[in-house]
């Protein structure tokens, strides 16, 4: 027992670095997967409400790149880049997502898609290099809100390919 609590101990918390934002989705885990990691899909429902996307690249392996913008409401261009550093299909994505493939304040996102009946729940794990970065991008960009639109974009997606069939 002693070992176990050491061990917790050594281990840095990332808690006050990190955002997690979870949502059921109505539909199968794979088709949510797929809906996450195909650009066919990817700019139809990409974003928080009122964003659009266009994608410059795309390669959804190890360590493939997608590069994209990100259009504001207001007419802001918001330059991304996001590298994919691990892939378990259909259950886990993990990436490392900046402004570009060299951005200092580029952060790591876990997603993790976890069937429950016919509905999945998708879990998103973000960290920060640091707090501030977090603290900055919650206050600046509303990442939290933006990440929960986004989720409720992707279960609004999938629900209109489930509704049509699955037309893919």
């Amino acid at each position: 027992m002693a070992d176990a609590q050491q061990a917790a101990r050594a281990q840095p918390s990332t808690a006050d670095r990190e955002i997690v934002i979870s949502r059921s989705i109505d539909a199968p885990r794979e088709l949510v997967f797929e809906a996450f990691t195909e650009v066919r899909h990817l700019s139809h429902w990409w974003g928080p409400e009122g964003f659009t996307t266009t994608t410059r690249s795309f390669e959804f392996r190890l360590d493939g790149v997608w590069d994209f913008v990100m259009h504001g409401p207001d007419g802001t261009d918001y330059p991304e880049w996001i590298t994919w550093t691990e892939i378990v299909a259909p259950e886990r994505i993990a990436l490392l997502h900046g402004e570009s493939r060299d951005d200092p304040n580029a952060f790591t996102t876990v997603l993790t898609f976890e069937p429950d009946g016919a509905t999945t729940r998708i879990v998103m794990r973000t960290v920060f290099p640091t707090r501030q970065l977090r603290d900055d991008a919650v206050a600046k960009y509303h990442a939290i809100e933006g990440g929960r639109q986004t989720l409720s974009s992707l279960a609004a997606y999938v629900s209109e390919l489930l509704r049509r069939g699955a037309q893919r």
